[in-house]
């Protein structure tokens, strides 16, 4: 195989990379999750332990939706799905590359104005790369165009709603701040927890949301079972 017939199945590779970086790394925050809820079997420092853990290790999915964004066109353009247009495709790696940087600043500047800054810039691209996969998905299958494979604009439009899931998961546990504060003020006992337990409940029907549909994206990827 020449060098320049390397690029699509590199890209593929990365690809499924990605994806198996963003859910087992998921898993592992789910499971910490889990064993944080757990405060008859825990002591407080050993939750909050298990909780800074967990959002050294959700860095991982964070990090991976960002590429996930310019990987994914870059793959549909090389392996000729889609002509992809030049300023796209590079808006696409200047807005990943963009994104995979405010994550990672947030995360060293946690708990500052700079940190809020960034996510608060964060939200609004989400938002709108989400907006932009909708679209690309839906028109395509009203339309046959620009994604005229079936599966493929199936799989467009699916990762459109995983970032609304993704984003209202943020949404859904951000009242835990206050409350896992209270916690560490007022000490463990219902009062506190039983809240604080209801939000991370909300949260995880979320957590399932992307669950599922990651696997269907990876489903139609691969299988391609439409035409």
């Amino acid at each position: 195989m020449v060098l320049s017939e390397l690029g699509y199945p590199v890209l593929v590779y990365a690809h499924l990379l990605l994806f198996v970086l963003w859910l087992g790394a998921d898993v592992g925050v789910f499971v910490l999750g889990q064993h944080f809820r757990r405060r008859e079997t825990y002591s407080l420092d050993q939750r909050i332990a298990l909780l800074k853990l967990l959002v050294e290790i959700d860095m991982v999915p964070r990090s991976a939706w960002a590429l996930m964004v310019p990987l994914s066109l870059s793959v549909v353009d090389v392996g000729q799905w889609w002509d992809v247009p030049g300023w796209l495709l590079l808006g696409a790696w200047i807005v990943g590359l963009f994104w995979l940087w405010l994550v990672w600043d947030s995360h060293r500047h946690d708990m500052t104005p700079r940190a809020a800054r960034n996510r608060k810039i964060e939200g609004w691209l989400r938002w709108l790369v989400g907006a932009f996969y909708l679209w690309l998905g839906g028109q395509s299958l009203l339309a046959d165009a620009p994604l005229q494979p079936d599966w493929l604009a199936w799989k467009a439009l699916l990762f459109g709603l995983i970032f609304v899931a993704a984003i209202m998961i943020d949404v859904t546990f951000k009242p835990v701040g206050a409350q896992l504060g209270a916690v560490l003020e007022q000490g463990s006992s219902d009062e506190t927890e039983i809240p604080l337990r209801r939000t991370m409940d909300r949260t995880r029907v979320w957590v399932w949301a992307v669950y599922l549909l990651l696997f269907a994206t990876a489903f139609l990827g691969n299988v391609k079972p439409l035409p």
